[in-house]
């Protein structure tokens, strides 16, 4: 079924869907953008979430697997600066109270609101500054918000992420919206730092929970811009069913599920573009192995090669960086039948054929990563496994950026 973009769409283009953001003051150094917002739904919204894999994770997080359990919830509070990560019961009191202040003022039951946090690790919440927030912004909640929100969330972000589309279904047209912010420390299990997707469709969280984790799997489990994984990275997805049009059929649940596929591979790539530091996107294309899942490894483990990244930022066409990532991915590989192909808007280039290196040019190689979206492809013509990973290259300003981050 067919769908289209909506132009300046975002989080908040599906019906019944709010948001607001104002500044606080998170971080001590003063900003120009808004540094808390809120997304709210003015109906009833099944949901669904993934969180972050690592065991060292954020009081939010903490907060947010309790109230997934319901697979319902109508608001999401967000602050930027601070991660409230490694605060103890400080920050999950902190973390609750955010939560029980927006559900009083939008006249919401106990575990209808979810938190979400970025930035510093290691430091109390402001608490104060951020309820002040809510405070502000329930009151002026909007659908003409939600480019608001998209800017408040980022934290190293240069660009907002934010995208919507409309789908025709059997019953009916409906909307979905994201938005999303990621720039560093960002490494598959999970690797959304903070992602939000809004549909008006009316679907069962039973249905969203599946959906979301295979969107997911191709996109930011398949994403790597520096090999940290964040102890905040957290994936929502909102079906309030405003539009009226349910997702039943098995036509309308391949639609739904295609388009939700596009908008997290989307925002994967728009996180790995805006990289910290990153010159280039990198887009590897994993084939010819004997299972999905070994293409998966080779893929992420090119895609997240420091060695590799750092020859893209230098323009330097070595190979060898490639096939050395793939070999130690613990995929299934054969070398001796390895194809690698460097391609982007220049050209393309054939630098190892039949597990050997090619005779290319040096010259047209160095066009060819010159380009901003570059695309490697490795294809090992041992199955039918193919897979898709996301990445950037290694610049000095990564470490300028991670230098003095806290300051």
């Amino acid at each position: 079924m067919a769908y289209k973009v909506i132009e300046g769409g975002s989080i908040t283009s599906p019906k019944g869907f709010l948001a607001g953001a104002c500044y606080v003051g998170v971080k001590s150094r003063k900003s120009e953008k808004p540094d808390v917002c809120i997304l709210y739904s003015q109906e009833p919204a099944s949901c669904a979430a993934l969180f972050t894999t690592n065991k060292f994770c954020a009081a939010p997080v903490l907060l947010g697997r309790e109230v997934l359990k319901k697979g319902k919830a109508r608001a999401v509070v967000i602050n930027s600066g601070n991660a409230n990560a490694a605060t103890g019961e400080q920050g999950l009191a902190n973390a609750k109270k955010v939560e029980v202040l927006a559900e009083e003022l939008l006249g919401l039951g106990e575990d209808e609101v979810f938190v979400s946090s970025t930035g510093v690790i290691g430091q109390q919440l402001p608490v104060d500054k951020v309820l002040e927030g809510v405070r502000r912004i329930v009151p002026e909640l909007s659908a003409g918000k939600g480019t608001d929100a998209a800017w408040a969330i980022m934290t190293t972000d240069l660009v907002k992420k934010e995208v919507a589309y409309e789908l025709e279904l059997s019953g009916g047209t409906i909307r979905i919206g994201a938005m999303a912010k990621g720039s560093g420390m960002i490494h598959p299990n999970m690797a959304t730092t903070l992602s939000y997707v809004t549909t008006d469709a009316k679907v069962e969280a039973a249905v969203l929970q599946p959906l979301l984790k295979a969107a997911a799997d191709k996109s930011f489990h398949m994403l790597t811009v520096d090999g940290d994984t964040s102890t905040n990275d957290s994936l929502f997805l909102f079906a309030n069913g405003a539009s009226g049009v349910a997702v039943e059929t098995e036509e309308d649940k391949a639609a739904f599920a295609a388009l939700l596929d596009d908008i997290c591979i989307d925002m994967a790539r728009r996180i790995a573009s805006d990289g910290e530091g990153a010159t280039h996107l990198m887009i590897v294309e994993a084939k010819g192995l004997p299972t999905e899942q070994d293409a998966r490894l080779v893929a992420r483990s090119i895609a997240g090669s420091t060695l590799f990244k750092a020859a893209v930022f230098g323009r330097d066409a070595n190979w060898g960086r490639i096939m050395a990532a793939a070999g130690y991915s613990g995929a299934d590989v054969d070398p001796t039948k390895a194809d690698c192909i460097l391609k982007s808007a220049a050209g393309e280039v054939v630098v190892m054929e039949a597990g050997f290196g090619a005779d290319f040019s040096e010259e047209l190689a160095k066009a060819v990563l010159t380009e901003h979206d570059i695309t490697v492809v490795v294809d090992f013509h041992s199955g039918d496994g193919q897979a898709t990973a996301f990445g950037c290259d290694l610049t000095y300003d990564y470490v300028k950026i991670n230098g003095d981050y806290r300051s």
